[in-house]
């Protein structure tokens, strides 16, 4: 079980896991206990998504199909 961390005090599986700083070519790493988490590894597929009042996020692809497809499954019942 990753540590991430426990600065805050948070929900079971919730995390904070620090900062990253963006490189010169606007590269970011992502901690080790994040990927550990999520079950990224190299050559995933990273979905970027972005609001400008609420930020970014980051997400494995595959979480967005899983969703697209159960509203998609939903819209022909």
């Amino acid at each position: 079980m990753p540590k991430g961390k426990h600065i805050l005090s948070l929900p079971k599986g919730k995390y904070v896991f620090g900062t990253a700083r963006v490189g010169e070519k606007g590269q970011i790493v992502i901690p080790k206990e994040a990927r550990v988490a999520f079950d990224i590894k190299p050559g995933d597929n990273l979905l970027i998504l972005g609001d400008e009042k609420s930020g970014i996020v980051i997400t494995k692809t595959d979480v967005i199909n899983e969703v697209a497809n159960k509203i998609l499954n939903d819209i022909k019942e």
